[in-house]
């Protein structure tokens, strides 16, 4: 069986299936993300409201339609990039990353918080490494401070994952250098993304609250939103970070070592960066330790929101988009045929199994659709297909 259709087959059906375990329409605090703009003075996260609002009536049917195109385009890019990296250096190592991306909970629950500002980020992101690539680090820079203005989860998201991506595009082989050249670009970059960060971070701190029932009773006036969520939303749109981190930093230490979090989600993101060193084993040691670090970076939120089962999977997009960096800087790769040795596999099966066959923790308190027994039973075609991969040595002619 032609191997291209067997990788195509594999990601999509894998894609397929986080999706449906999960997939609803937008709930009320996504939609009041996007109710919410300027009418009311400056706000953080007021942004995409604003632009949203600007061509479109603000109506439960368009933000559907709105969220809908927005996880649609990010999907096309998530399937998008992992087969044209496959299939431009194929290895088994890169199959089974992408594998496991595929089913991790950042899909899962992507699906799940449909509308939420997340996806326009990372949207956003994939464009500003496309633009550092091709040298527009200014153009790059402009676009994380729209991003930053319209969500300040960006400046964690966004920056470290684009700092790595200017790195890499800028080293002359497969060493890192520090060049002055190097400092000035990542200082064009971040100059801006920076001062609009701390802007933001300021007017929270001073003028934050004076809003707040503003946004509440306009929430309410909309006719569906309810109280409760309008009053979250209000305090989440108006409250300083300062006071999140007072509240929040107590726990991070649990959050990140001692929570069962630590090893249901530990273990999948420690082997997807030990297959990414794998693949470039012959890499400059020192970007793929910078890399591990920016793929951990997101867990700094910890110290900050509570949501820790959606901060954790964060890192899988954030190595995913590390593996795509690396890939198209070097695209003849490193991949080998090395054969997978035994803790290889049996921690690939144990990763499996974490993503995919135990439950996720969801939002207002849902459950997946698909219990753990047919959960199993749809994972056999998986299996079936990566041990086919595995043992078919034919080689794939380049993308």
């Amino acid at each position: 069986m032609n191997r291209k259709f067997l990788i195509i087959f594999l990601y999509v059906y894998a894609l397929a299936f986080s999706v449906i375990k999960t997939l609803r329409l937008p709930n009320e605090w996504s939609e009041s993300h996007w109710l919410l703009d300027y009418r009311f003075g400056f706000i953080k996260r007021g942004l995409a409201g604003e632009i949203f609002g600007f061509f479109f009536e603000k109506s439960i049917l368009n933000i559907q339609i709105v969220s809908a195109v927005i996880l649609g385009l990010l999907y096309v890019a998530l399937v998008v990039i992992p087969v044209r990296q496959t299939f431009q250096k194929y290895s088994i190592r890169k199959v089974l990353f992408y594998l496991l991306f595929f089913l991790s909970q950042y899909v899962v629950l992507s699906a799940h918080l449909i509308g939420y500002l997340d996806h326009l980020i990372f949207l956003l992101t994939i464009l500003a490494i496309y633009l550092i690539k091709i040298k527009k680090i200014f153009w790059a820079s402009l676009l994380t401070v729209v991003s930053v203005v319209m969500h300040e989860i960006s400046f964690f998201l966004m920056v470290p994952i684009c700092l790595f991506a200017l790195m890499v595009y800028q080293m002359p082989d497969k060493k890192l250098v520090f060049s002055q050249d190097l400092f000035k670009k990542a200082g064009l970059f971040l100059v801006l993304p920076v001062l609009a960060t701390l802007s933001v971070s300021l007017y929270q701190e001073l003028y934050g609250k004076e809003n707040d029932q503003l946004i509440l009773h306009y929430l309410r006036n909309t006719g569906f939103i309810s109280q409760n969520v309008a009053v979250m939303i209000s305090s989440a749109y108006t409250e300083s970070f300062g006071t999140y981190l007072k509240q929040q930093s107590p726990f991070f230490i649990e959050r990140l070592f001692l929570s069962k979090n630590t090893i249901k989600f530990g273990i999948p993101i420690f082997f997807v960066i030990y297959l990414v060193c794998r693949e470039f084993k012959k890499l400059d040691r020192r970007i793929l330790i910078i890399l591990a670090a920016v793929t951990l970076s997101p867990l700094l939120l910890h110290a900050i929101a509570w949501d820790t089962f959606r901060i954790w999977a964060y890192p899988f997009m954030i190595i995913f988009l590390g593996l795509w960096i690396l890939t198209s800087r070097f695209p003849d790769g490193e991949a080998s045929d090395d054969p997978l040795s035994w803790f290889e596999i049996v921690l690939f099966i144990v990763s499996v199994i974490l993503v995919a066959v135990f439950q996720n923790t969801l939002f207002e308190n849902e459950i997946e659709r698909i219990s753990k027994l047919e959960r199993c039973v749809v994972l056999i075609p998986v299996m079936i297909t990566v041990a086919f991969l595995y043992f078919k040595k034919a080689p794939v002619k380049n993308y």
